[in-house]
């Protein structure tokens, strides 16, 4: 019994030491971990001058609008313009049927003639005494009545051409030949764009940023390789009491009619002096709900890493941001790549395929 329980224990025991050589590896530290460096884009923080700038959005006014329309009632007889034509001061533009009021006119100017001529009868009858001073009285009162009436009639008929108030172009004709106009009716839009404002608003603590004659440099959507300037015309002297706004009207100069009125404008409003700031690619900021960071490349021992941090950013200016604390100017910031980075990451640079950029961007699809 002996013989037997030393060959099973002999047994048990080489099956543990079987065990332990096998699973010894199993159970040996683990190498420490080491992420590979990540590859990202850098670029310089540069200290800058940029010209300080107020941004608005406005839109175009003409600097005198109306709409055409008769005073008095009547049918349209001539039309003397076409749509969109460019017009004079004083050009006729149309003609309403006068053909009563030129019936009107000979009947009241042969009364006013009988008029007169009794006046005269009764001035000489009287000279001799031979009527009352109330009948002179009366011929004189009839004389005046029969003028007013005559008058009266030539204003009409001056009321029924109708003819344009100042320079400007015309818009679409909205009557025809033989249509019965009343008083008021819209016929034509008449509007002078050549120089043509720009109205926007600003909030009141932008105030003192604004004043009369400063630079205008307003862009379209329409012309997105023009650029064009004015200045600052007019400030309204009161806010607006629903947000605190205030307006402003801006006048450029529009000679060749590109710009129309009701047109949406990005207006800067330039400032006399300038400042200098520290700027970075605007790809460089991380923004969070809980505040802007940048990543600061930075020496490490084995090659580089970055430095996370949070920073007050300012105005931007094409593709560029001003960074107005947390960052001085010569550092290098992590222009793309953000995203994949934490503090203490270490990184490589790559540069090869950074995107360009610049204070006056023009993308080709714009």
């Amino acid at each position: 019994m002996w013989k037997t329980f030393l060959v099973v224990f002999g047994v048990i025991i080489a099956i543990l030491v079987g065990i332990v050589i096998i699973k010894r590896p199993q159970f040996a530290s683990q190498p420490e971990f080491v992420l590979d460096p990540e590859s990202v884009t850098t670029g310089v923080a540069e200290e800058m001058v940029w010209g300080n700038v107020v941004n608005a959005v406005g839109t175009m006014r003409a600097s005198q609008g109306v709409t055409v329309s008769a005073e008095v009632p009547g049918t349209i007889s001539k039309i003397h313009f076409v749509s969109g034509q460019s017009v004079k001061q004083g050009d006729l533009l149309f003609e309403l049927d006068t053909s009563i009021e030129h019936a009107q006119l000979e009947s009241a100017r042969a009364t006013a003639e009988l008029a007169e001529v009794n006046l005269k009868r009764s001035q000489e009858l009287r000279a001799s005494r031979s009527i009352a001073q109330s009948e002179l009285d009366t011929s004189e009162a009839r004389a005046k009545e029969a003028q007013a009436a005559l008058s009266q009639i030539r204003a009409t008929l001056e009321k029924k051409i109708i003819r344009a108030p100042f320079d400007g172009r015309l818009g679409i004709r909205e009557v025809d030949v033989g249509e019965y106009l009343n008083p008021g009716s819209p016929v034509v839009s008449l509007q002078a764009i050549d120089p043509i404002y720009v109205d926007f608003s600003l909030p009141q603590q932008l105030l003192s940023k604004v004043a009369d004659g400063f630079e205008l440099r307003v862009n379209f959507d329409t012309y997105p390789d023009r650029a064009f300037a004015g200045v600052v015309e007019a400030i309204d002297p009161d806010l607006d009491l629903t947000n605190r706004m205030f307006r402003i009207r801006g006048k450029l100069p529009n000679p060749d009619g590109a710009l129309r009125p009701g047109m949406f404008a990005n207006v800067s409003v330039v400032q006399p002096e300038s400042s200098t700031v520290v700027a970075i690619p605007g790809t460089s900021v991380y923004y969070q709900a809980y505040g802007d960071t940048i990543f600061v490349v930075k020496e490490a021992e084995e090659g580089k890493s970055v430095e996370q941090r949070f920073v007050s950013i300012g105005r931007t200016k094409g593709d560029y941001v001003s960074i107005e604390s947390g960052l001085a100017a010569g550092e290098v910031v992590v222009t793309t790549g953000a995203f994949k980075l934490f503090n203490g990451r270490t990184v490589v640079e790559d540069n090869s395929k950074s995107l360009p950029v610049s204070l006056n961007p023009e993308p080709a699809d714009s």
